[in-house]
């Protein structure tokens, strides 16, 4: 594969690099608020560098996976604050185009992008989180609408977000993956209640959602009903390739890390000075090594083609490298670390180290991905599953029975 740029897309990285240039001191105002980060999207948006690769008629501009690629790189090349409505663009709305009725594509699809409305994917519950459909919401029919009961918890920017894409359970008299419906919900309806939680970062990025009776009209209905698991699965794989794939990775980057390091190894004791350029060697070759497989992702889309379970490598590995090189990136701040502020005065690589363990668990669990790599990827077989077959309403009695 050549990794050098190909003379369109080295014209299009001069475009994207001159516009970021231009803007940057509006881009990368870390002004605090949703009003002031929607608008840094909107900017964006209206220049085309939002939603490259959506549909025209989606409100994208019907471009190539390398050109969001490359986007995304020049974006870190900047350290740019990331997108308020990342959620959105990479898991709601391929989820949106994919299932979607025309009428909703033509309602969400162009805000969604331009940050006008901010989403939310709601899926983990208090008892089903890594088995995912274990879950317990409730959606009733009832007429045109449907009543929905129950509770989801680790919703990111839930606190933000003006709409979600909720997966229920509507029929628990069938087995536990055949009886979910997917539906748009609009998080400012009444008996919505959100409930951020302090994470150990001391942000508070994720939340508890509670719906209680809350009516959502059939036609915000995603897929069929009792169809939502295989919607579902067209948000998990967009959700693992936006994590994992494309190229750029997780986290702030190896440059930026490798950048940091340089100006704080000299303040280290020599022998501390050693093992550094030792972690800073492994963690370049490991984020290399993240960076080319996700370009395999990429040349996969630029083929018309959709990721598949190996997407799940991508966010495995990606994970792990993130994690390695926050830690080396606050070790190098020496004994102060714990204190010790950087960028700005702000903290990010504390705030950073604290926050990417809950990467293993967002987009699925660092184990739930190992099973999928090797029963989808390598053959391997399948772990043995007591609920097999059996209706989700039975295997709940049998839960209880047992206190499981």
């Amino acid at each position: 594969m050549d990794f050098d740029d190909t003379a369109a897309e080295a014209a299009w990285r001069a475009e994207v690099r001159a516009f970021l240039e231009q803007h940057r001191e509006e881009l990368g105002a870390r002004r605090d608020g949703k009003a002031a980060a929607q608008a840094r999207q909107a900017t964006l948006y209206d220049a085309g560098f939002v939603g490259v690769t959506w549909p025209v008629e989606a409100g994208g501009r019907g471009g190539t996976p390398m050109q969001q690629a490359i986007i995304d790189q020049e974006t870190a090349r900047l350290g740019l604050p990331a997108l308020v409505n990342l959620i959105g663009i990479g898991m709601c709305g391929p989820t949106v185009i994919a299932h979607g009725s025309d009428d909703q594509k033509g309602r969400y699809l162009k805000r969604l992008l331009r940050a006008d409305d901010v989403w939310c994917q709601l899926f983990s519950e208090p008892a089903a989180g890594s088995d995912l459909a274990g879950l317990r919401t409730r959606a009733v029919r009832d007429g045109d609408d449907w009543r929905v009961d129950g509770q989801k918890v680790w919703t990111t920017s839930a606190q933000l977000a003006d709409y979600g894409i909720l997966l229920t359970r509507t029929d628990p008299d069938v087995p536990k993956h055949r009886g979910l419906t997917m539906f748009v919900v609009d998080m400012h309806a009444p008996g919505v209640t959100v409930r951020p939680l302090r994470q150990m970062s001391g942000g508070a990025d994720f939340n508890e959602v509670f719906f209680d009776d809350v009516v959502i009209p059939d036609t915000e209905r995603l897929g069929a009903a009792g169809d939502g698991w295989r919607v579902a699965l067209t948000t998990l794989m967009s959700e693992r390739l936006s994590l994992g794939g494309g190229g750029t990775g997780i986290g702030p980057g190896i440059e930026a890390v490798a950048r940091h390091v340089a100006e704080h190894l000299d303040a280290l004791p020599p022998d501390r000075q050693v093992l550094a350029r030792q972690d800073l060697g492994r963690a370049y070759v490991a984020a290399l090594g993240s960076r080319y497989t996700g370009y395999r992702q990429l040349s996969k889309l630029s083929r018309g083609e959709f990721p598949g379970p190996e997407a799940s490598a991508g966010k495995l590995a990606g994970t792990r490298t993130a994690r390695d090189l926050a830690d080396l990136a606050v070790r190098v701040l020496g004994d102060d670390a714990r204190v010790a502020t950087t960028r700005d005065g702000d903290g990010f690589w504390q705030e950073l180290q604290a926050g990417l363990p809950g990467m293993a668990i967002a987009g699925g669990t660092d184990q739930v991905l190992r099973n999928i790599i090797g029963e989808r990827v390598l053959g391997l077989p399948a772990e043995p599953r007591a609920d097999k077959g059996v209706t989700f309403r039975e295997s709940i009695a049998a839960t209880e029975r047992t206190g499981a």
